[in-house]
């Protein structure tokens, strides 16, 4: 199954700090989830000072909890860097793959 993950940072005055003090984990595990073929596509949100506010991720499972595992390890999500967090399902088509 495909999904949408569109993640929006916290927005307290610590929220960068906190994504920034983790990045390379979160970078780290892309990199793996990559591996695997659950990463297709991620991207970092930017609002119009180019400050990162979120981020949006087209990911690969065999189902809606196999994704919620990867969220429960995923470092910005264990260290309060995202906030509001929607999922939705998709099908990408072949030809995108």
């Amino acid at each position: 199954m495909q999904f949408i993950v569109t993640a929006w940072d916290y927005k307290d005055k610590d929220a960068l700090k906190r994504r920034m003090d983790v990045r390379e984990d979160h970078l780290s595990l892309v990199v793996k989830m990559k591996e695997e073929g659950h990463d297709l596509f991620a991207a970092a949100m930017v609002n119009d000072a180019g400050d990162l506010i979120g981020s949006t991720m087209l990911m690969d499972f065999d189902s809606r909890e196999d994704l919620d595992k990867w969220l429960e390890k995923e470092p910005y999500v264990k260290n309060k860097v995202w906030e509001d967090i929607n999922v939705q399902i998709c099908k990408i088509p072949n030809l995108f793959l």
